[in-house]
């Protein structure tokens, strides 16, 4: 199952026992479906949860069945086409045949719970939810182009603020932030799936950061590895010369260590020294040969 059904999943574990609450996610329902006219209520999902669920909230929230059932296999479609069935629903949201457009009724609306009933509903028809693992994306999508201006309008008062654009015709509320999709899961009841978010980009922040050290000390090492490139090709050339004889034995000293051992750090040669020295002393040293080696190149 994708990530978007687990979250769906989720969401039908809610309980549906006030009928205020019932009615307000099936207004989210119907406002997010497939079509929501005075001649036909149809809703399409892949959702199985959400599937079961549809009968019981809809014999809960207005003591009705629908006209036609899933049959089973591929998506699932449950649809009403009775005028009376219509009209009744139509009536518990403040609406009619007579309505030009579908509106967000917000007295239907008043209580806590039955804004999170109604998003929660609203998620279940017409939302999806990338998977947290690629990338973080959630949207709702209508055709009612009205009811989506009320929506954002409603969850800036929940302290939801969403984008709103258009796409084909429908109107499209979608958030991109992981945080923002976080708070809007786990306002609408669906928590674990949040914690899925949280702990994936946690790993992605934990990748992102062992990716940075080891492109750093790989970085670091190819400069190391450079450096001594150049420290052994300077006491070569002071070598031929008959140059280092001739220095003190301090820096002799740096350059047999460096000939001997051109793959060790500057801390493994600094311990090595006799006495042993730090690492900033040797690294003096060193550069003091490839200033000399130049002169003499």
């Amino acid at each position: 199952m994708s990530f978007a059904g687990d979250v769906k999943s989720e969401l039908c574990r809610a309980g549906m026992n006030r009928l205020c609450c019932a009615q307000a996610e099936c207004y989210g329902v119907l406002l997010y479906c497939n079509t929501f006219s005075n001649e036909e209520i149809r809703i399409v999902t892949e959702s199985a949860a959400f599937a079961q669920r549809l009968p019981q909230l809809f014999q809960q929230a207005f003591g009705l069945k629908f006209d036609r059932l899933p049959q089973g296999g591929g998506k699932y479609v449950l649809a009403i086409t009775s005028p009376e069935k219509i009209l009744e629903i139509q009536q518990t949201f403040g609406g009619g045949p007579k309505m030009l457009a579908l509106h967000v009724n917000y007295a239907v609306l008043e209580e806590d719970c039955c804004r999170i009933a109604f998003l929660r509903g609203a998620f279940l028809s017409g939302g999806s939810v990338t998977d947290p693992r690629k990338s973080y994306h959630l949207e709702l999508t209508t055709s009612h182009l009205s009811a989506s201006r009320e929506m954002v309008a409603l969850m800036g008062e929940m302290d939801l603020r969403p984008k709103l654009a258009q796409r084909k015709g429908n109107a499209v509320i979608y958030f991109k932030q992981s945080d923002q999709i976080e708070d809007f899961l786990t306002v609408i009841g669906a928590p674990l799936s949040a914690m899925e978010i949280m702990n994936a980009k946690a790993e992605k922040d934990l990748r992102g950061s062992v990716n940075r050290r080891v492109n750093c000390d790989a970085a670091n090492l190819d400069k190391a590895v450079e450096a001594a490139m150049t420290q052994v090709e300077a006491i070569r050339v002071l070598e031929r010369t008959g140059r280092l004889a001739q220095l003190p034995e301090k820096l002799q000293e740096a350059a047999r260590l460096r000939l001997d051992h051109p793959e060790e750090t500057l801390s493994e040669l600094a311990e090595q020294c006799d006495p042993p020295i730090s690492k900033s002393a040797l690294n003096h040293r060193l550069r003091k040969l490839v200033e000399l080696g130049r002169e003499g190149g």
